[in-house]
């Protein structure tokens, strides 16, 4: 063999090895482009989540260990939060009835002393221990109304009043007011079932008729009197009361007033 066939021979392999590099680093290219934000998608969230943890568990160690517990075991002061769910954290803290100041019947609204943020990192770290019930995706009140209206005087109005309004029960407790509670406190209080009110499972309530639920509540604590005043909504009691104290009385004074006349 002749040295320039051994010459074409070499530029021959060279070439060959070329392309397959440069084919090579075609397909790893395409393959950076189209795996890698799929991967740093599916990352992203597990970093999120593991930081909310994380802030989660430090918020608790510094305003809810006291009572609860170094690691949610529970303790003389308040019961364990193993299992109990983010939906039972986000009650609590976000209608301001935790932290808890003192020892009572029942805890007190009050105001709020965590961000939603922080609110969320607490109900993480809780979820992280044990599961639990926790809010859906999207909103919570695009239920149906009509519906929410049916099932609110079924489940919950002899406690809460039709209006909402609250009562009293048994033993020094109460249903609260339900005007100051915002779409995520009322279907969170839904799941988890505080005080003396009962739990309401998926098989219970459904998710759709919980968002039905919860729509009506924000409709009555909102909606408007255009014929009047509203009395406080409590129905033919404060409007009998206001017959007696107004409408007696001023037929009484009427009457002496013709009598005198007389």
């Amino acid at each position: 063999m002749s040295k320039l066939d051994k010459k074409k021979r070499r530029q021959g392999k060279v070439g060959g090895y070329t392309v397959v590099l440069l084919a090579l680093s075609v397909v790893g290219a395409l393959y950076t482009a189209v795996a890698s934000p799929s991967s740093a998608q599916d990352e992203q969230p597990a970093r999120s989540q593991s930081m909310a943890v994380e802030e989660g568990r430090d918020l608790y160690l510094s305003g809810c260990s006291t009572c609860h517990g170094l690691n949610l075991e529970g303790g003389s002061g308040g019961p364990s939060l193993i299992g109990v769910g983010e939906s039972a954290v986000i009650f609590q803290v976000e209608s301001g009835r935790m932290p808890l100041n003192a020892g009572l019947q029942q805890a007190p609204r009050k105001k709020v002393r965590y961000s939603t943020e922080q609110i969320d990192a607490l109900a993480a770290y809780v979820q992280s221990n044990g599961g639990g019930p926790t809010l859906p995706a999207g909103s919570l009140t695009d239920g149906d109304l009509q519906l929410g209206g049916a099932l609110f005087r079924t489940n919950c109005a002899s406690c809460h009043n039709f209006a909402g309004s609250g009562g009293a029960l048994s033993y020094g407790k109460y249903a609260p007011e339900l005007e100051p509670a915002n779409a995520r406190v009322i279907y969170s209080a839904m799941q988890s079932g505080p005080e003396s009110m009962p739990r309401y499972g998926d098989n219970q309530l459904t998710p759709e008729e919980k968002r039905s639920i919860t729509r009506y509540v924000e409709y009555i604590t909102a909606a408007e009197d255009p014929g009047g005043a509203g009395l406080g909504r409590l129905g033919p009691i404060s409007e009998g009361l206001v017959v007696w104290l107004v409408g007696i009385t001023a037929l009484v004074a009427l009457t002496l007033w013709i009598g005198a006349r007389a």
